[in-house]
This record gives structure tokens, sequence and C-alpha cells, in this order.
């Protein structure tokens, strides 16, 4: 499964991205708005808005291309390594069911 993480904190980057691979998926994340989110943004399984630590511009465009191409859209308040990876156990047991 792939994922793409728009916001969060710059540090915890490469932590976001283990964690997504401890749970067998595949990261992207964007923490700070670079060139032209849109053709970053892609086609993933799963996007992340880390809404603590995201503008809202980023946010605008992250959302605009995830519902252009059909992808499921996840909001989490805090963005912290914790409640990325439960949000992850969460969603990855819904998917199983």
């Amino acid at each position: 499964m792939s994922i793409v993480i728009v916001g969060g904190n710059e540090r915890m980057a490469c932590q976001y991205k283990a964690i997504c691979k401890s749970h067998g998926c595949k990261a992207k994340v964007y923490t700070n708005e670079r060139g032209s989110l849109k053709s970053k943004v892609g086609c993933p399984d799963l996007l992340i808005i880390l809404m603590s630590t995201v503008s809202h511009s980023m946010a605008t465009t992250a959302m605009e291309s995830a519902k252009r191409n059909n992808v499921d859209i996840a909001h989490l308040q805090s963005s912290s390594a914790t409640a990325l990876n439960n949000f992850l156990k969460d969603y990855q047991a819904q998917i199983r069911l």
C-alpha cells in the first residue's frame, strides 16, 4: 500500500517513513510546500494530512488532488509518531474486515 503524508515535523520525516514501512506500506512525506504539490501527490492508496503542522494552502492542494484521483483521505490532529502508528493499526484492521 502506498501512502502520502502531508504536513508534520521536518525532523520526523524519517520516522514517519519507518512507521509506514513497519506496517508494510511505502510512504512519501511532504512537510513543506516546495514546488507544486499537485504533481507530487500522484495516486496513492491513502493520503494522510497531519493537521496540526500543515499550512492551509498545502492541505487544500493535497485534498483537491486526492479527490480528483479518488484517493482515501485521513486527517490526523496530531503529528506525533504514536498517532500515526495507532492510525495505521486501526486503518489496516478496517481494511481486513
